[in-house]
């Protein structure tokens, strides 16, 4: 099933304010003595309160607009059922570390796909009030307005984002890859949302971003925005001890810097 135009705008709109509405839920609670942290991977990758009631806001407006669609969370994982071909994937609270230490870099990862790939996802930042979005067929939007990606040329020039995993080996293998990249390019930056960091590259905030160990709520709005954006996004193959990821920039760049950190 492929959704006509009419539907991606419909379905855009839902993602956003489904998106908006969860960052709602979360301002409410940053800040305040967090009551309930549980562990999930590792005793570094932690889920809070938050986390849950955030995402139990998403399932309920999406469930009351589009109660055939299935609904991948990253805390309740996928309820049975979906009737429509489409599915939901979303990330209630992408930076819950800094969401939980008072770090301002967390935000909500809203993203619908088909059986071709996603087709539309946004990206809210609650504490800066931006919401990045994008369709399949349209372009990478920031608040109603169209923005574009890097197209810086030279990697020795460009700021490249990336993150690490929860995982202390899979960290120690990344710190060997970041040190192979880091006198190769202007800087590197590390603020822990991965959503983010695809929303801010696709604006041109950064030229070019990589990460391993994502998963699809991570990845399927951001990656989408960042296509539209005019970036080039290309899968990240397993490698050792390292997990596969995604790399994103302008074309002079994604080529080069996914052969860097491969």
């Amino acid at each position: 099933m492929t959704a006509a135009e009419p539907e991606l705008e419909e379905l855009l709109a839902l993602a956003e304010s489904a998106a908006r509405a969860a960052g709602a839920v979360l301002l409410d609670r940053f800040g305040a003595p967090e009551r309930e942290v549980q562990a999930k991977s590792s005793p570094t990758d932690p889920v809070s309160e938050a986390d849950v009631a955030a995402e139990r806001t998403l399932r309920h407006l999406i469930g009351r607009h589009r109660p055939g669609d299935a609904v991948l969370g990253e805390e309740e994982g996928q309820e049975d059922g979906g009737e429509t071909g489409l599915r939901w994937i979303v990330d209630p609270l992408d930076g819950t570390v800094n969401f939980l230490f008072g770090i301002p870099q967390w935000g909500v990862s809203v993203a619908c796909e088909d059986s071709h790939g996603t087709l539309v996802g946004a990206v809210h930042d609650p504490l800066r009030g931006e919401t990045f979005a994008a369709r399949r067929d349209g372009p990478a939007m920031l608040d109603g307005e169209p923005v574009a990606g890097s197209r810086r040329t030279d990697l020795v020039t460009a700021l490249v984002a990336t993150g690490f995993a929860y995982d202390a080996s899979v960290r120690a293998a990344q710190g060997q890859v970041a040190a192979r990249v880091l006198p190769r390019v202007r800087d590197l930056r590390r603020l822990g949302s991965a959503a983010l960091d695809l929303a801010w590259t696709a604006c041109g905030r950064y030229d070019a971003y990589y990460e391993r160990g994502l998963n699809p709520w991570d990845l399927a709005a951001g990656a989408l925005i960042c296509a539209r954006a005019g970036l080039e996004v290309h899968p990240l193959p397993a490698s050792g001890e390292l997990p596969g990821g995604v790399v994103a920039g302008p074309p002079a760049l994604a080529g080069p810097l996914l052969e860097l950190v491969g």
